[in-house]
């Protein structure tokens, strides 16, 4: 009989929710709360709720923002240092995969040591972390649910990708209302981000059934929602299943962890200042057609989730009916087509091929890579 894991934090979700930070950090027994944020969370007003539920709770706060949207070490150990001066015992990060991945990155310096490099890998954390409650703006990383934080190396310009039970938060909030500050561009860039942990995670070979339920609802949710949601800030249904498509797929790569796409996406995410999911988007029909062999059963799965109706059809036929899809929902909400328009230099490819094969998510990559294959990827989708 197989044994399967699934680990998640308290997870509350729902309008208004956010409401509820400073109460469920005193809960988790918090008296000093170091929150992380970034310039556009900020700009948004969301911090300015945060902070007024911590101030109602009592809570002593510090607020920490010198975050940028590929997430740096340097941040880290500044934030790590604001932290410790100001005697914290907890964090919150509030916003997308950035302000989240360096509250989880602080965390662990703050009662680990070291610097954030000596984490890179799975399972390098040794000893517990502070209280962490994590409020998601984005419907995007899902990163507020995960055991991931990605920072970049700025001395190798790569990405570094940490795994471990310990960066779960304790408490993750997701409160849709949030999402009504966001561009269309973003909205594009996040929800196919969200698409993106969803397929890679049904593929994974790590997958379970326990992962595949999460996967299956959030690849439904975006290819019914995802379209509306760009076209309008004020579609609250639109906004409400786009969250929980992010929550669901956040779920579900946590536990199954991801693919080719993404270890790509880091090695890019390392080289240039890009958003993660418009790389994503671009990447991501070219690494289905490459893995469609490896399980064209998944794939034809894949093009049922997403609506496609594949009677009569052979597995590797629905399979590619699926990726047709993908392509077509990335035009349809102005996603960008081809690495060369977003600023990725060719003469890059091979470097980055090499940096993404050795990352992390490749290997629960349901089809063997080499550094060839990589590049190959890379040029068709250059």
């Amino acid at each position: 009989m197989n044994i399967h894991k699934f680990v998640m934090p308290e997870v509350i979700f729902g309008k208004g929710s956010i409401q509820q930070v400073g109460e469920s950090c005193l809960r988790l027994g918090a008296t000093n709360v170091l929150i992380v944020s970034d310039p556009g969370v900020i700009a948004a007003g969301w911090l300015d709720v945060v902070v007024e539920s911590c101030r109602q709770a009592g809570l002593q706060y510090t607020t920490f923002y010198d975050v940028t949207i590929n997430p740096k070490d340097s941040e880290v150990e500044k934030g790590c240092r604001v932290y410790i001066e100001n005697e914290c015992d907890a964090i919150i990060g509030i916003g997308g995969g950035s302000p989240i991945d360096v509250a989880k990155a602080i965390a662990i310096l703050a009662t680990n040591g070291g610097r954030i490099h000596d984490y890179e890998g799975v399972d390098k954390i040794h000893h517990p972390l502070p209280p962490q409650v994590m409020v998601s703006t984005t419907a995007g990383s899902g990163s507020e649910v995960s055991q991931f934080s990605v920072i970049v190396d700025t001395k190798e310009k790569k990405k570094m990708t940490i795994i471990s039970r310990s960066l779960i938060p304790d408490i993750a909030i997701i409160d849709p209302e949030t999402l009504s500050t966001k561009s269309a561009h973003l909205t594009a860039s996040t929800g196919l981000d969200v698409l993106t942990h969803g397929i890679e995670a049904y593929v994974s070979l790590a997958a379970t059934p326990l992962t595949d339920v999460q996967a299956k609802n959030a690849i439904s949710l975006v290819a019914e929602y995802l379209r509306p949601s760009v076209a309008s800030k004020m579609n609250e249904e639109a906004k409400t299943n786009m969250a929980m498509a992010s929550l669901q797929a956040g779920l579900a790569f946590s536990n199954a962890i991801l693919g080719a796409v993404h270890a790509m996406s880091h090695a890019v995410g390392g080289k240039y200042n890009l958003l993660h999911g418009d790389v994503n988007s671009i990447l991501l029909p070219y690494v289905m057609e490459y893995n469609l062999l490896a399980n064209p059963q998944k794939f034809a799965d894949i093009a049922l989730f997403l609506g496609v109706d594949t009677r009569g059809l052979s597995a590797m036929e629905a399979g590619k009916k699926a990726i047709d899809y993908v392509k077509q929902l990335a035009i349809d909400i102005g996603a960008p087509q081809r690495l060369a328009d977003i600023g990725v230099e060719q003469d890059e490819l091979r470097q980055m091929s090499v940096v993404a094969f050795h990352d992390a998510c490749m290997i629960t990559n349901p089809r063997d890579v080499t550094v060839e294959d990589i590049e190959e990827l890379f040029r068709k989708a250059w």
